[in-house]
């Protein structure tokens, strides 16, 4: 039984990484375009090292090392291979502060793309939460004040925590939306950017993107190898995307809204877990290939869709 549940946790992983990495993939696609032969290689390769092995398997690490400070960094490993017991109850006793951090930042992750990002409507109500932008940080603020009033009441610590997942949330943003606003400059044939200065980017866009999977991953596992392998292989995935399907992929147009609702469903199962309700641990990889299955099939009956009105479009002139 616990293998299988290894199994779902790992396949839940990758394809949450896959899943919400895409931008980052179709990005990528476009800049590598523009680059020659040797730097599309190295960046495929040393590019695909760095990304699962430094920062996705490095940031998990030192994040639950910041979480349980009194421990050393062989502890943390320690307890991801079965350590000393005293370790696991030290991860446990401060799991609640990272999980509600977490949530947070994918809960606000979810709600600025649901007020504020440009998408293809997959549900009704999305057209009329865009028209209400300005909203967005509106409702931030009030989710932020009523969890924090009811962390209080439980731990200040935990208030504390809430506030650095929210702080947390709107200095990566920041920091995304500027990378992402140097595409254009990149894509500029005219300009005269060195590879190696358009690989430095990849790798900083990367870095950001990969944040969203290394916090969501916490909400199946707190296992750093686990987490490690089920993102890496999710990173190998848009790696081959990236160099191969992105244009097939990027057809099935409501997958960023299967990305982004599951992004929901995880933070809100985090921070209710984070205020002692316990949620089986087969709950995150379910709701993920459900959510994302859901979607996929809406993209899939879409494009299918496309494809008969051609073909009637088609044969009408005919």
């Amino acid at each position: 039984m616990e293998f299988i549940f290894i199994a779902l946790t790992i396949l839940g992983l990758s394809l949450f990484e896959a899943i919400t990495s895409i931008d980052n993939a179709v990005i990528n696609a476009e800049v590598l375009s523009g680059m020659e032969a040797r730097a599309r290689r190295w960046f495929l390769t040393w590019g695909f090292f760095f990304a699962v092995f430094v920062v996705r398997g490095l940031l998990p690490f030192l994040i639950l090392w910041s979480a349980v400070p009194g421990l050393g960094p062989f502890d943390v490993l320690g307890v991801s291979f079965g350590g000393n017991e005293a370790a696991k109850n030290a991860i446990e006793e401060t799991a609640p502060l990272l999980l509600l951090g977490g949530g947070i930042f994918l809960v606000f992750l979810f709600l600025n793309w649901l007020f504020l990002e440009p998408k293809h409507f997959g549900l009704r109500g999305e057209k009329f939460f865009q028209s209400q932008g300005a909203w967005f940080f509106a409702l931030a603020s009030i989710i932020l004040v009523i969890i924090v009033w009811l962390s209080i009441r439980v731990d200040a610590m935990l208030a504390l925590s809430a506030v650095i997942g929210s702080s947390a949330f709107f200095i990566i943003h920041g920091f995304r939306q500027y990378a992402e606003e140097q595409e254009e400059r990149l894509m500029d044939k005219k300009n005269n950017i060195s590879d190696i200065s358009k690989v430095a980017y990849l790798e900083v866009l990367d870095t950001t993107f990969s944040i969203d999977g290394v916090i969501g991953a916490f909400a199946f596992t707190f296992s750093i190898p686990l987490i490690l392998i089920g993102n890496g292989l999710g990173a190998l995935v848009l790696r081959r995307l990236t160099i191969s399907n992105i244009d097939r992929i990027k057809k099935y147009k409501f997958l960023k809204n299967g990305a982004m609702y599951s992004i929901l469903f995880l933070g809100t199962i985090m921070i209710v877990d984070a205020f002692g309700v316990h949620i089986p641990i087969f709950v995150s990889p379910l709701i993920t290939f459900g959510t994302v299955g859901f979607f996929f099939y809406k993209s899939k009956v879409d494009l299918d869709k496309i494809g008969e009105d051609i073909k009637v479009s088609i044969d009408n002139k005919e």
